[in-house]
């Protein structure tokens, strides 16, 4: 039996290394969830050779951990009024341009693996299942990589982006599963695929809807210790998960769109429980990302780098654009640059791999070949589209600049209808005098700190202020402090309050 404190020493170690690595991800550009991943093919079997890690039982479980905790905290994290204007265009490609990657990928593998010298012939249905594991982006990765660049989106692109990466899952798991039960059994069914394919997303969004709800009535109503109210939400994620499916329904589809009816809705302490899964979030990428890098041998990748590059070519540069342009072909509204822009966010990542490892655990043939190939591809995913989001949207003109860091991190509670802004003073702002007693504020406005430089105070009347002083103010509500802006007189009107 393994000693317990080596297997935490191990542990530790790990967690340590990717932790700092990706300050170096932040710092040049790399995809952090790329480093973590080669962290875990470091410590693994052809690398360091610390940790002997074969267990796909258990990758797929902590995956299905990892998952439920990112996309419950994807949902809870984006608000409806920003993807609402997207709604139909993330909808689309989460189902039929999943479809429409996997049918298109899919022949090209059968394709393809007829034209290599000396590599195995894939049957259809067998270049279709490698397909169906590659058709959805990761939502890991697209929500690491777009909210940790210094650029923001323009058109609603990120939220867009999210929506489509979160939803879309469900239809790459259900075809993986399907292509699955076809291998195995040699019966297919147009008409049984739709079937199960809307039954499954359909229970699945109903139950998220519901149970999302339930949640919330439960947080409001409960009363015990503040620090458990984290842990009966997560709680509560993994019962959702288990419910839905039990339903015969989608549970990630359920949990991302149960954490979307929490996340928009009025819940006790929701701002230490959106901070628990930020952080918890985090953790997983990590733990998920080192699993998967423990679990492949990369002497095994050579054999399937010419399939590999080609399957990842072609999904970067031909199969992904074709089903962003037609799932897009209702909404003119949309530029062409911003459908350029999302035919290059498709990252592949922890999840497609995830679902690579349910042939391996179902004996189907070939289904180490294919998880090798899933593996190289995610990699080629990256390194390639990863590195360049942000180049890509600058050459494309669809980036701006992200907004400033606040200077106060204080927020009210969400029963406090009141309204607070940081404001910097300027020079017109003391024409009357250089003491806080001459600002020009109404009498419900209220400075309630100051920073200069790095320290902060509670301010008087008699407060001397100085150019370049952060000031916080509180008021009523939101006319009035645009009414506070317009007494001091700046133009520029930019507001903070709760969600």
């Amino acid at each position: 039996m393994t000693n317990p404190e080596h297997v935490l020493l191990i542990g530790s170690i790990l967690l340590l290394v990717s932790i700092v690595v990706s300050k170096a991800g932040f710092r040049f550009g790399v995809p952090v969830l790329l480093l973590f991943l080669g962290v875990g093919m470091l410590f693994g079997n052809d690398g360091l050779d610390l940790i002997n890690f074969h267990d796909f039982r258990a990758t797929q479980f902590i995956g299905i951990i990892a998952l439920n905790i990112i996309l419950f905290s994807g949902g809870m994290d984006t608000r409806t009024s920003e993807i609402k204007p997207v709604a139909g265009q993330g909808v689309i490609l989460a189902t039929f341009g999943v479809l429409v990657t996997a049918l298109i990928t899919g022949y090209f593998i059968y394709f393809i693996t007829g034209l290599i010298p000396g590599f195995i012939t894939l049957t259809f249905p067998e270049s279709l299942l490698l397909a169906a594991v590659l058709s959805s982006t990761d939502s890991a990765s697209v929500f690491a990589i777009l909210r940790t660049k210094k650029q923001e989106l323009k058109n609603n692109l990120r939220p867009m982006l999210e929506l489509e990466s979160g939803s879309n899952d469900p239809m790459a798991y259900l075809l993986t599963i399907i292509m699955i039960q076809v291998i195995q059994s040699g019966d297919f069914s147009v008409g049984r695929l739709c079937f199960d394919i809307c039954l499954q997303m359909s229970i699945g969004a109903a139950a998220g809807y519901l149970l999302g709800r339930l949640i919330i009535l439960l947080m409001n109503n409960i009363n015990i210790n503040q620090a458990l109210y984290p842990v009966l939400l997560l709680t509560c994620v993994f019962a959702t998960f288990s419910i839905t499916g039990l339903l015969r329904g989608n549970g990630y589809l359920a949990v991302y769109l149960a954490g979307l009816v929490v996340g928009n809705h009025k819940v006790v302490h929701k701002k230490s429980m959106m901070t628990f899964f930020e952080g918890f979030t985090w953790l997983f990428q990590i733990v998920i990302f080192l699993t998967l890098g423990l679990l492949v041998n990369p002497s095994k990748l050579g054999s399937v780098a010419s399939l590999g590059i080609f399957v990842g070519l072609f999904m970067i540069l031909v199969s992904r654009p074709a089903a962003v342009l037609l799932s897009l072909v209702p909404f003119r509204q949309m530029t062409t640059r911003a459908r350029l822009f999302v035919s290059w966010v498709g990252l592949r990542g922890a999840v497609p791999i995830i679902f690579a490892t349910y042939p391996i655990i179902a004996g189907v043939e070939h289904a180490d070949l294919i998880f090798n190939a899933v593996f190289f591809v995610c990699i080629l995913s990256l390194v390639i589209q990863g590195t360049t989001v942000t180049t890509m949207g600058k050459w494309l003109h669809l980036t701006k600049p992200a907004s400033k860091p606040t200077d106060f991190n204080v927020e009210l509670p969400e029963e406090i209808k009141a309204a607070m802004s940081e404001i910097e003073v300027i020079p017109s702002m003391m024409t009357n005098g250089h003491l806080l007693m001459n600002l020009h504020l109404p009498d419900n406005t209220l400075v309630v700190m100051i920073k200069r430089g790095k320290t902060y105070c509670v301010p008087k009347g008699k407060t001397s202020l100085q150019i370049g002083d952060k000031l916080l103010v509180i008021t009523d509500d939101d006319e009035e402090l645009r009414k506070t802006y317009e007494s001091l007189g700046i133009e520029e009107y930019s507001m903070r309050k709760n969600i």
